[in-house]
């Protein structure tokens, strides 16, 4: 599902225009975003969590030169899905 799936879905479920579900899906996506960056943890009870990972700095190789190369530290968000979420795509 992409998030034009999800829009029409919203849309047909909730029995509202295209452009009032667009705006749900957007004003819930850009406050996640907003507290991922801020280093805040989301958690939806029955579906996961969003948190961000720290990763050091580490030395690479390019794997076209074989050359090595400085990776900076950097810090990425984590999915990590409920127990709900997985006993459901598990069956």
């Amino acid at each position: 599902m992409n998030k034009s799936e999800l829009i029409e879905k919203l849309a047909e479920r909730s029995k509202v225009p295209k452009k009032k579900a667009e705006e749900v899906v957007e004003t819930v996506f850009e406050a996640m975003k907003s507290a991922l960056v801020q280093g805040q943890r989301i958690e939806l009870r029955g579906f996961g969590s969003f948190v961000n990972r720290n990763y050091n700095a580490y030395i690479g190789r390019n794997p076209k030169t074989g050359a090595k190369i400085e990776v900076p530290p950097k810090r990425l968000p984590y999915f990590k899905p409920g127990k709900e979420l997985k006993l459901r795509v598990d069956r």
